[in-house]
């Protein structure tokens, strides 16, 4: 493989590792401040420690997903300047900025309040702890605002104007606010939510499955599959309003999607079959007649243009192709699995059974292995968006082979071996603490060595 194939695997390595935690982190610290509302709220006692139980493991997934987050994503902005030199140098003058209101705006609010929102118990107000936790979600809010505005501007650039070559911002309203923007920001923050509403109620489930649940845990359960039984009919809308968007700027990705190879009214809808982009056609294809028109343009007979319109400007076909249908295997999957969950907690709200909760092992089973499925489906999706761009890096502007880094493969290479090796191990590393994190839920009490309360003397701090 030459530099520049290797140079856009290394980036797709450090982007799919990176976004897994801001995936998590954007949607969890909601949870946190519904928690945190909950045990405010609580009638009696016993509810609201139940509650500050739930808080307080799940605050410790938030910081250990937020503290690789945020050491992923330095290591992903180098590439910006080590492998794609020609980007900033082109653009810098627009992803430049975004990049900084990012830090300014989200980043800053995020390091401001988090400490007290992670050490603040026993030592702080219950009123100053719920702004702190509540200004950490917005800031992890803020932070995917800038960061899809810009991305989504290279899906669909406007509001510039180039000058010697160089892009410069002519309009910053139309840059923030660029077509897709909308459509990709609700999109991604339902998928957060779906991601964190599973990873609560997956972990929730192993909990009661192993036997270290307490009174958080299916306080959290419930909230898990509530919040994505919620979620998911909201990101099948938003999916199909993505979609139009996507078909009005960029018809040769939903051509790559759909496997349409040649221009055709009333086109058939594959749902399943093997893209053979040497001869041009999708091989063993399973089709429902005029159902990719009137789900792609709500017209049985709508005209939807093929791959043979863009002869040297479409995607890869199978990658974006396959993309597509694992992400939407796994939202139908999530659909089904949270409203069964949610009917059956209704259903029997009143009723417990061995494990203190209404639903049956088998559904706790299906929960856990659940436990990540919002990764998959975000990665999934990460590939059709990414993938589907191509062969642009600002769509419709700059060619991705255009403004790569000159560096000789092997070092390319070996940085990418690198850079997967250490990934690896930090991600099973992350998998295994989350599983100790379960196994020892117990939250700490003033009467315990650990609690800050205990530990601080009588006169307060020095």
């Amino acid at each position: 493989m030459d530099t520049l194939m290797l140079s856009r695997l290394q980036f797709a390595a450090n982007i799919s590792f990176h976004i897994l935690f801001p995936t998590i982190n954007i949607a969890l610290c909601w949870f946190l401040v519904y928690f945190r509302l909950r045990h405010g709220a609580a009638k009696d006692v016993e509810d609201a420690r139940h509650w500050e139980e739930a808080y307080y493991l799940w605050t410790k997934v938030f910081a250990l997903s937020f503290a690789l987050g945020v050491v992923t994503g330095i290591t992903m902005t180098f590439q910006f300047g080590t492998n794609w030199p020609g980007y900033m140098e082109r653009v810098g003058n627009i992803a430049g900025p975004l990049l900084g209101y990012e830090v300014l705006t989200a980043f800053f609010l995020e390091a401001t309040f988090l400490g007290i929102m992670l050490f603040g118990r026993n030592r702080v107000s219950g009123r100053v702890h719920m702004v702190a936790t509540l200004m950490v979600a917005v800031g992890t809010t803020l932070s995917a605002f800038w960061i899809l505005s810009l991305n989504s501007w290279m899906q669909t650039p406007v509001g510039f104007k180039v000058i010697d070559g160089v892009y410069h911002a002519q309009d910053w309203l139309q840059i923030v606010f660029n077509p897709s923007f909308p459509y990709r920001l609700a999109h991604k923050l339902l998928a957060s939510t779906l991601t964190a509403s599973f990873l609560i109620a997956g972990l929730s489930a192993w909990q009661l499955l192993r036997g270290t649940a307490n009174g958080g845990t299916h306080r959290a359960l419930r909230s898990g599959v509530v919040a994505a039984a919620i979620a998911i009919p909201l990101q099948i809308l938003a999916g199909d309003l993505h979609g139009l968007n996507t078909l009005e700027h960029q018809p040769a990705k939903i051509a790559a999607i759909e496997g349409i190879w040649h221009t055709e009214k009333s086109a058939p809808l594959t749902l399943f079959g093997w893209p053979n982009e040497k001869e041009g056609r999708t091989d063993y294809a399973l089709q429902v007649p005029k159902l990719a028109s009137l789900i792609l343009a709500h017209d049985l007979d709508a005209e939807l243009k093929g791959l043979n319109e863009f002869p040297d400007a479409h995607p890869p076909v199978a990658p974006v192709f396959w993309g597509f249908r694992i992400m939407v295997g796994v939202g139908l999957l999530m659909l089904a699995v949270s409203w069964w969950g949610a009917w059956t907690l209704w259903r029997r709200r009143r009723a417990a059974g061995p494990d203190g909760t209404p639903l049956s092992r088998w559904q706790l089973r299906l929960l856990t292995a659940m436990t990540f499925s919002g990764w998959v489906a975000t990665l999934a999706g990460w590939v059709v968006t990414e993938v589907g761009r191509q062969p642009f890096l600002v769509y419709g502007q700059l060619r991705t082979a255009d403004l790569v880094g000159q560096h000789p493969p092997g070092t390319v290479l070996a940085t990418l071996v690198s850079y997967l090796v250490v990934y690896v191990f930090l991600l099973g590393a992350y998998v295994r603490v989350l599983m100790y994190m379960a196994e020892h839920p117990a939250m700490p009490t003033p009467d315990t060595p650990q609690s800050p309360k205990a530990a601080m003397p009588v006169g307060g701090p020095a």
